[in-house]
């Protein structure tokens, strides 16, 4: 979907190579199927087209996505990961806040999809502020986020069935993400270059996730603290 796919295909070389096939062919898929939507705009395309320019069976195309959106917001579940492993294997004493404000800078400074800056973005972008199966898509992998995460926070630190606290530090959490990166797209979107809305970006993260700490540490409870 981006230049970032070579990196990540050079960190799976502990993979089999029956492994690393599958995940060639479903990166090959996404790839094509981005060009596609952005040429033609999302709704426009089907995916028994996307399989045919990608040489495969629509039945392959399925058994890598599981629906039509997710061919291109295919990063959803590497969000999914690198944000609860983040929680889960924090600093002892670190809130839940502390180490997602790192991953979130340390992904701005790579210029990361995930991390909201980058001169390509405002393209794909703009594709999903174009379809309202994707808009809606997004909204459901914010949900998924908030689930996931709750459960990080929950286990990470042995809260009690029913306590509302991980779920509420999950929601402050992703709304605090939303909003950096959402504000970093907006300046992107109305022109400006990545390198010139990255300082501001930083600051605003800082001060987001300032406010957020604070807000976790009124809150207390053992999402407060981190994995023993």
């Amino acid at each position: 979907m981006d230049p970032h796919h070579a990196k990540a295909a050079a960190g799976a070389g502990g993979l089999s190579l029956r492994e690393r096939k599958k995940r060639q062919t479903r990166q090959r898929i996404s790839d094509v199927a981005t060009g596609l939507f952005a040429a033609r705009g999302f709704d426009k395309v089907t995916v028994a087209e996307v399989a045919e320019a990608a040489e495969v069976s629509t039945m392959t195309v399925f058994n890598h996505f599981a629906r039509k959106e997710d061919l291109f917001l295919d990063r959803i579940p590497e969000a999914l990961d690198l944000f609860t492993r983040a929680v889960r294997e924090r600093r002892p004493g670190e809130s839940p806040a502390a180490p997602v404000r790192r991953l979130v800078l340390e992904l701005a400074d790579a210029r990361h999809p995930l991390g909201g800056l980058g001169d390509t973005f405002p393209a794909f972008w703009r594709v999903v502020l174009d379809s309202p199966a994707l808009r809606a898509r997004v909204r459901e992998a914010v949900e998924e986020m908030e689930d996931a995460l709750t459960a990080a926070v929950a286990e990470s630190t042995g809260a009690a069935p029913g306590d509302p606290r991980p779920r509420l530090t999950a929601a402050l959490v992703v709304t605090a993400y939303r909003t950096v990166c959402g504000t970093a797209v907006a300046r992107l979107l109305a022109g400006e270059r990545a390198d010139d809305v990255a300082p501001g970006h930083r600051e605003f993260t800082g001060t987001t996730f300032d406010a957020l700490e604070e807000a976790l540490r009124v809150l207390g409870g053992p999402d407060r603290a981190g994995p023993a």
